[in-house]
């Protein structure tokens, strides 16, 4: 899963991001309204995490617009307004969950799960295509019953391709998914994962589509 955070206070952002990443997301941050508008016209990201008090827009003008504009990612609005009626506000403007500050940690990445979960139009967690058996809210995977170990990035890479269900995801669409911005790629990185997850799950797992990308076969779903 590759999370965007929009929050503008160092020492919170930092803390998310690291948790976050420790749960084997893929996960930045940006301080602004400005940036977030700027990494979501370029970056593939699953979900955004927005703080509604940021330095040069709130949140809650910045979300609507975004909607208005045709961004259709999960948002969870993450702020200390806890009033019933802002709650309430955050998700008429488009929010699609609400997490008040403080907040535990545990709770954001089972949250982000479920947004994810049921963008993707499933009512639980565990992932199967046919003998594969992923639940990505711990990150294990089975084949025929056995538990397959997997690199983090090879997890993130099975992730991505399964949630999209059947459709093509290009090179650069998985390689957001698999790197932090700024992250130095080797030029062969994605396709040395894909060669591991088919040496690990079967060659007939992965289809390569010429000139467009990769997705996950749908033989045997």
């Amino acid at each position: 899963m590759r999370v965007l955070l929009v929050e503008d206070d160092e020492l919170i952002a930092h803390g998310i991001l690291a948790g976050l990443r420790a749960h084997g997301l893929t996960a930045d941050g940006v301080t602004s309204a400005a940036q977030a508008e700027a990494a979501l016209a370029t970056l593939h990201c699953d979900v955004v995490i927005l703080d509604l008090g940021l330095p040069d827009e709130d949140g809650m003008r910045l979300l609507p617009r975004l909607r208005a504009a045709g961004m259709a990612l999960p948002v969870l609005v993450l702020s200390a307004r806890d009033a019933v009626e802002d709650r309430v506000a955050g998700l008429r403007a488009g929010a699609d969950d609400y997490l008040l500050k403080p907040f535990d940690l545990d709770e954001l990445v089972a949250r982000l799960h479920a947004l994810l979960r049921r963008a993707a139009g499933r009512s639980v967690d565990i992932i199967e295509r046919g003998p594969l058996r992923m639940d990505p809210s711990n990150g294990e995977v089975h084949l025929n019953g056995q538990l397959v170990d997997l690199s983090r990035r090879e997890l993130a890479l099975l992730a991505a391709l399964l949630h999209a269900s059947g459709r093509i995801l290009s090179a650069d669409q998985l390689k957001d998914s698999l790197y932090h911005f700024n992250e130095e790629i080797e030029s062969n990185a994605l396709s040395v994962h894909v060669h591991h997850l088919r040496r690990k799950l079967g060659t007939d797992l992965i289809e390569t589509v010429r000139g467009l990308g990769y997705k996950i076969s749908m033989v045997n779903q």
